[in-house]
């Protein structure tokens, strides 16, 4: 799920799923709002992905997706190679509607519905044309603004290192066959990827091919990656599983170690605006709700409360970058916002253990709706957040 990102080098994503092409609707299709060119609706049907208008002004775009089909959808706006991730809503439900918001500057993008959250979705292309209705930001409001970018391009950069650095690790117990201690390091590995999971993932190409779960492969889509090897290393809950060879580990485990260092190669090329931190917050809550609160994430390790944490972890630091800018214009909705999250990591200190947490299986389900709550509670405030911090 994933944020506005300027990325290089980007390696075209084989096509996972048949795809039909955007309805282009014109400006006339739909119920947007012709007052405001740059208020988008998007009908996310079984077939389509109808959009109001597919040109906009620059500036901060709004696309009010609806799924009117009748499974789970996905809206995406992706750069022109439509590959990079420029912004990106999830988990909208059949019969739901939820916002997008994102600053959008002028150029050629495609925008993609996702039915059933899965292949490269039904895409389309859209403009944003120039404008020159710039929103004028004041010296203070604008220090804030470069600091909060500054701080999470750093913070991005060092948990890459720290990714690389673990996974170093983590492969070479692996590949010798030390099996204990690669498990114990797993979960601590894990944690720096999923504390800038929503950067990761901006990477179409990579993030299928180090982080895709089993019961999510695509037909034909050859698996690799972390979960590949965490089923080797937990193959308890597999039936008639057949242990890796020495060599099929070393080559899995080579795969993996070479996606990472490409991946810390990449993060050091990327830029960040405040709406893509902001939407990068939300995006990381989603991935908790979706995958970690269920327990579907490290569905053999069961270790998801360690990635929950991580989530949680990069979501907050995403949200204190841009606090002081939301306290100036909706102090409101930033006291909501930090006591959702002090409520969210209560619940989750419960469930620590040593240096790390329980695993999943030993949650009662009152501990999980508990916990599944108050990822709801804080989900509702943090879904205004890009909106707020780009009034």
């Amino acid at each position: 799920m994933r944020m506005s990102l300027v990325a290089t080098a980007l390696v075209a994503l084989p096509l996972l799923a048949a795809c039909t092409q955007n309805a282009d609707t014109g400006s006339s299709a739909g119920s947007g709002d012709e007052a405001d060119p740059r208020a988008l609706v998007v009908d996310s049907s079984a077939d389509a992905c109808a959009l109001s208008s597919t040109e906009a002004p620059a500036g901060t775009l709004t696309f009010d997706v609806t799924n009117s089909g009748d499974q789970v959808t996905e809206f995406y706006l992706l750069g022109e190679d439509g590959l990079r991730i420029v912004a990106e809503v999830e988990n909208i439900g059949p019969s739901i509607s939820r916002a997008l918001t994102v600053n959008a500057p002028a150029g050629t993008y495609v925008t993609a519905c996702k039915p059933g959250m899965t292949g490269e979705g039904i895409r389309g292309e859209f403009t944003v044309t120039e404008s020159d209705e710039a929103v004028a930001v004041n010296a203070d409001e604008q220090e804030l603004v470069d600091q909060a970018e500054a701080n999470y391009a750093a913070y991005v950069e060092d948990q890459s290192a720290q990714l690389l650095e673990k996974t170093q690790e983590f492969v070479e117990l692996y590949k010798t066959g030390d099996d204990d201690a690669a498990r114990a390091l797993y979960p601590v590995a894990r944690t720096h990827w999923e504390r800038i999971e929503t950067v990761a993932e901006s990477f179409g190409d990579l993030d299928p091919m180090m982080d895709a779960r089993e019961a999510d492969l695509e037909p034909g889509q050859k698996w690799t990656g972390w979960h590949l090897i965490e089923k080797d290393l937990w193959p308890q809950r597999a039936e008639d599983y057949t242990a890796l060879t020495d060599r099929q580990r070393a080559t899995y485990a080579d795969n993996l170690l070479a996606n990472t260092v490409e991946l810390d190669s990449r993060v050091q090329e990327l830029t960040y605006t405040v709406d893509a931190i902001a939407n990068g917050s939300r995006g990381l809550l989603e991935e908790v709700a979706t995958g970690k609160v269920t327990g579907e994430e490290e569905y053999w390790s069961r270790t998801d409360l360690w990635d929950f944490q991580a989530n949680v972890d990069g979501a907050k630091v995403a949200w204190e970058g841009v606090q002081p800018i939301v306290e100036a214009k909706d102090a409101d909705l930033a006291d909501q916002l930090s006591s959702r999250f002090d409520e969210l990591q209560a619940l989750l200190d419960e469930q620590r253990e040593g240096d790390g947490f329980v695993s999943y299986d030993d949650l009662t389900p009152e501990q999980v709706k508990d916990l599944s709550d108050a990822v709801n509670a804080l989900s509702e405030p943090l879904s205004r957040l890009t909106a707020a911090v780009l009034s």
